[in-house]
């Protein structure tokens, strides 16, 4: 059985685990699961980059997993999304929402996600502790990634719920469940747009579906349950990992305070230190591959940690160390070559509004509980708090 001591401490801080496992090896097996097959563990940043942009580690679950049975019952749009392809379906999935998230469109969406933060920090209670990641970190991205897919604002704390379930460690029937959940509801939203179109990302998705046949119904729900969970996830935890961090590192947190104008040069150093994505998603060898002097067999499974790879002494000195004035833009918090998160300017956009909101407005703000009694997710593949105790 699995020491919830241990486990609570990996939660918690995971980067003297990683520095372990990384010095021994940064590319090694792991005890076998219920397949009876080991998986690999890549530590190392050297080795990370170059599983991340090697074609021979397919993302292609369906194409793995067929024929090896499973329990789960996860629906289809979810199981095989298109963090799940490889060339040439991801290719051409990707060429039709990347043009949502360019610098261009991120810049047209910035005094919209202005208008929201300050709304948001309106509301905070002055001189009572309340929670962060509630009053802001989890609100500001649904909010904004629901109006760019056009999810009605009724429907909103539904997507939130469902969402957050289907990163449930451990609790594969509340996963599946979700999964079900989001994916009836987008069905259901497409067919409602389509019965009244509108202009949002949404719409232009069931355009390309319905004009060319570039998406099938399936591909075309679950890029829109794809969007509307990645598009708030990553952005969530990046806000509450930035400002607990901020808040271990005084001096770093009065220097942005002071000079509010630096926010956007550090938001790399601040997703290099604790990611908001600890682990890339599902990757397999296509046929034998020899990563940082480890051969791995064919047909097995290999986890790249991102957190891991970010603090690797090889790549950046003192990586323990949050330093705003480090040069951190090769870190790989959004991944790497062709499957790099899409997101990234819009989760970096607002990362930056929202920072940049609080310090301003609530320039005393300060943890209301000792670090040590944070609550963090419990799960390996992102990573975020639960709550965020402040005061203001």
């Amino acid at each position: 059985m699995t020491d919830p001591t241990q486990e609570s401490r990996m939660l918690r801080d995971p980067y003297p685990a990683y520095a372990a496992m990384r010095s021994a090896c940064p590319v090694q097996s792991m005890p076998a699961g219920s397949g009876g097959r080991a998986n690999y563990l890549v530590t190392g940043y050297a080795e990370a980059r170059e599983a991340l942009g090697d074609a021979r580690l397919s993302k292609d679950t369906r194409a793995f997993f067929k024929g090896k049975g499973s329990r789960r019952r996860l629906h289809p749009a979810v199981a095989h999304s298109m963090l799940a392809t490889d060339p040439p379906e991801h290719t051409r999935l990707r060429k039709l929402v990347t043009k949502a998230f360019t610098t261009g469109a991120v810049t047209a969406l910035r005094p919209f996600i202005t208008r929201v933060t300050d709304e948001l920090l309106d509301q905070w209670p002055v001189g009572d502790p309340f929670d962060f990641v509630a009053g802001l970190a989890v609100p500001l991205p649904v909010i904004v990634i629901c109006e760019l897919l056009g999810v009605p604002q009724d429907d909103r704390p539904d997507v939130q719920r469902w969402s957050g379930d289907l990163f449930a460690a451990g609790k594969s029937d509340v996963i599946d469940a979700a999964s079900h959940s989001m994916a009836d509801y987008m069905t259901g939203l497409i067919a409602a747009k389509r019965m009244n179109p509108g202009s949002s990302l949404l719409d232009q998705l069931i355009a390309a579906r319905d004009g060319d046949d570039r998406l099938s119904e399936e591909e075309l729900v679950s890029l829109a349950v794809l969007l509307l969970v990645a598009g708030h996830e990553t952005t969530t935890n990046f806000l509450g990992n930035a400002l607990l961090a901020l808040f271990q590192h005084p001096a770093q947190m009065d220097r942005l305070r002071e000079n509010p104008e630096d926010i956007p040069a550090v938001l790399d150093e601040l997703l290099r230190f604790d990611p908001p994505v600890s682990t890339a998603t599902f990757r397999y060898t296509t046929e034998a591959v020899t990563l940082g002097g480890t051969e791995i067999p064919a047909d097995t499974p290999v986890l790249v940690s991102l957190a891991g790879a970010n603090r690797d002494p090889k790549r950046f000195v003192s990586p323990d160390l949050l330093d705003l004035d480090r040069d951190a833009s090769a870190h790989l918090s959004f991944g790497h070559g062709i499957h790099r998160c899409v997101g990234a300017p819009l989760a970096k956009a607002e990362a930056e509004i929202a920072l940049r909101a609080v310090l301003s407005r609530f320039p005393s703000i300060r943890l209301a509980v000792p670090p040590e009694g944070l609550d963090w997710r419990r799960t390996r593949l992102v990573r975020g708090l639960t709550s965020l105790p402040v005061v203001a």
